[in-house]
């Protein structure tokens, strides 16, 4: 097994390089790319001194696996180049989520649609992975019929750029690349990602397209406001959910509970609820504040909080890559 990762210098091809070592991922030889300036840099992985190849010197190492957090842009040009010489791609970028030909995966819902012949995986935005980790067990109960969410999303998913301008603002120092219009610190913006003709920022498109391709029902009526907040440790979300059936909330608490990747903290009388300082560096989705929306009688809030560069960008692609490795779907 030859495993490669397309933007290695990113946070969050970090964090891939980080996870495939502690979760033992079964590989032979690991070869890192990013882009001209970096190539040459060294890391460590498996105690072992590993330098940042070009991403044609990684197409020439024929990897079998690729994990690409490079951007749209890149991904676009050589994913469908790695899929010519027979690699897999597990795509982190927005490029193919709503490629009908590609398929959109989160591991603990729709893994089993996989096969052999899938070359290009896409992986799906962070904030649209937490929330269907929570939908996608209740849609099975209850059936989903509205959602209505609200984000308050990390500086990090907008990238190292982004915590850089957070923390010099925080220390009073000048700012001379702001990646955001405004400032971040002690502040929210109701921004994330560009702003489309109808005044929906993309993100908050994504949410909405993507969380109906992954739970496979293009009838679920969704709504998203998406924020940027000061926060370092994780996405959160403040959802309202319409079901067609009743929802009982003792129920809701059991399902949840046994849901594989999902962590209930709810005893909110004892200050107990999901937080973006407890999901840092951690890959379940957690989950809190669940209650009767008592303006409706099929319809629940809940708030959902999940490591964002985790579960929401590199555990999910690993995921994919060791559900292909253990059912050998790779060449």
């Amino acid at each position: 097994m030859k495993l490669g990762i397309v933007g290695v210098t990113g946070m969050v091809g970090r964090v891939m390089m980080d996870l495939l070592d502690k979760r033992n991922f079964p590989l032979n030889k690991l070869c890192i790319s990013s882009s001209e300036k970096s190539v040459g840099k060294e890391f460590i992985f498996n105690r072992k001194k590993h330098k940042v190849i070009s991403i044609e010197d990684l197409l020439l190492e024929k990897p079998n696996i690729v994990l690409f957090s490079a951007g749209s842009t890149i991904s676009k040009k050589y994913a469908p180049e790695f899929e010519k010489i027979g690699s897999t791609v597990i795509d982190n970028s927005s490029a193919w989520r709503m490629d009908p030909t590609k398929k959109l995966v989160v591991p603990e819902i729709n893994s089993f649609s996989l096969n052999e012949k899938d070359k290009i995986i896409a992986n799906p935005n962070c904030s649209t992975i937490q929330l269907v980790m929570i939908l996608y067990p209740l849609h099975i109960k209850y059936v989903v019929s509205r959602v209505i969410v609200s984000t308050y999303q990390s500086v990090t998913g907008t990238g190292k750029k982004a915590l850089d301008q957070l923390n010099k603002e925080e220390n009073n120092k000048n700012v001379k690349e702001k990646v955001y219009p405004h400032s971040i610190y002690k502040n929210v913006i109701p921004h994330c990602d560009s702003f489309s003709e109808d005044n929906y920022t993309l993100e908050e498109i994504k949410l909405m397209k993507e969380t109906r391709k992954i739970m496979n029902d293009d009838k679920i009526n969704i709504t998203a406001t998406a924020a940027r907040v000061p926060v370092i440790g994780g996405h959160s979300e403040s959802v309202n959910i319409t079901f067609k059936n009743n929802p009982d909330i003792n129920m809701i608490h059991k399902i949840l509970s046994k849901t594989k990747g999902v962590v209930v903290l709810d005893e909110p009388k004892k200050n107990i609820y999901p937080m973006p300082i407890l999901s840092q560096g951690k890959d379940e989705v957690f989950v809190g504040r669940i209650r009767k929306d008592y303006s409706h009688p099929k319809s629940i809030n809940i708030w959902i909080v999940a490591d964002n560069l985790r579960k929401g960008a590199a555990t999910n692609a690993i995921q994919i890559a060791e559900y292909l490795t253990k059912n050998n779907y790779v060449n």
